[in-house]
């Protein structure tokens, strides 16, 4: 058998699989691999951002990502890409935009472990906004496997936040509200709009709206770092569709301690990529975290939930 066909079987076989386990289970997996994802394309648009204007790596990566989805738009036609709801995407993508700009800004001088962690403030965005806005039931263990994994996260942070982050610890924090209130409104979507349309629509508004303030700071990037943003378009589209496919399959705030462990992914490439060891606070945070993240990963194993895939 070559490896192509061997692949394909592996795939098949691993999608059958996984379509037998609950859906609160499938859609955790779904998050994990998206974080997966998002770590490793956080450590190259640091890279990029380290050697070009920040706004121009937010267009760059949001333009590329638009790129990779194109071949499947022009085979399955428009039609199949146009959105039930054409202001909801807007409003998305504005709101994106948003959180990007903020983040972006902060990405070049801060550690791209404690860059993660203060982005873990956004869960407890978003299970907020989920029970006040889209109706969810915040159950007791929710919240503790929140605040858990909340706690094990200023384990790592507040031994650092006196360091030379500074006032970017803070524009960081900025956008995690902003970030929740994007991820509300896909969730939001997903109850009428496929996946793939979902992430079209972002990558187009995206780039969009971050096109001017990348005019205006224009930079011509080397071969090798064209390369790079061709690497982030892919693991970002890629990141943002496991993601939509975890907010269909599961409650939103049912996802949020899953989020958590990208504290582990960010602290190992940061390691291996810039060079920053983590420090003991680190690795006690990522106990924690993960403990957290175990535990409510078996208890919403326990309840089946049956949804469309």
């Amino acid at each position: 058998m070559t490896p192509p066909r061997q692949l394909s079987v592996l795939r098949r076989r691993s999608l059958r699989t996984m379509a037998a386990w609950p859906a609160a289970v499938r859609g955790m997996v779904w998050m994990v691999l998206g974080g997966v994802l998002f770590s490793v394309m956080n450590a190259l648009s640091r890279q990029l951002s380290l050697q070009l204007d920040d706004q121009l790596v937010l267009f760059l990566r949001y333009l590329f990502g638009l790129l990779v989805i194109l071949p499947w738009v022009f085979r399955q036609g428009w039609r199949s890409y146009k959105p039930v709801n054409m202001v909801g995407q807007f409003w998305r993508g504005g709101v994106h935009t948003l959180g990007c700009v903020l983040w972006f800004a902060a990405l070049p001088h801060m550690p791209l472990a404690d860059t993660t962690a203060i982005g873990f403030t956004g869960p407890i965005f978003i299970m907020l906004g989920a029970a006040w806005f889209l109706g969810e039931p915040m159950r007791q263990d929710r919240w503790i496997a929140a605040f858990i994994g909340f706690a094990g996260v200023m384990v790592v942070v507040l031994p650092k936040m006196s360091g030379d982050g500074g006032w970017f610890n803070l524009v960081m924090l900025a956008s995690s509200p902003v970030f929740a209130a994007s991820f509300l409104i896909t969730k939001a979507l997903t109850r009428y709009e496929k996946p793939g349309v979902i992430v079209l629509w972002q990558a187009l508004t995206v780039t969009l709206l971050s096109s001017p303030m990348a005019w205006f700071h224009w930079q011509m990037p080397t071969p090798l770092q064209w390369l790079a943003f061709a690497a982030t378009g892919v693991l970002g589209t890629v990141a943002h569709y496991c993601l939509t496919r975890a907010f269909a399959l599961s409650d939103i705030s049912a996802t949020q301690s899953l989020r958590f462990l990208d504290l582990v992914w960010a602290s190992l490439l940061g390691w291996l990529i810039f060079g920053d060891v983590p420090s003991r606070s680190t690795w006690l945070g990522a106990f924690v975290i993960l403990w957290a993240t175990v535990w409510i990963a078996r208890r919403e194993s326990r309840r089946r939930i049956t949804v469309p895939d």
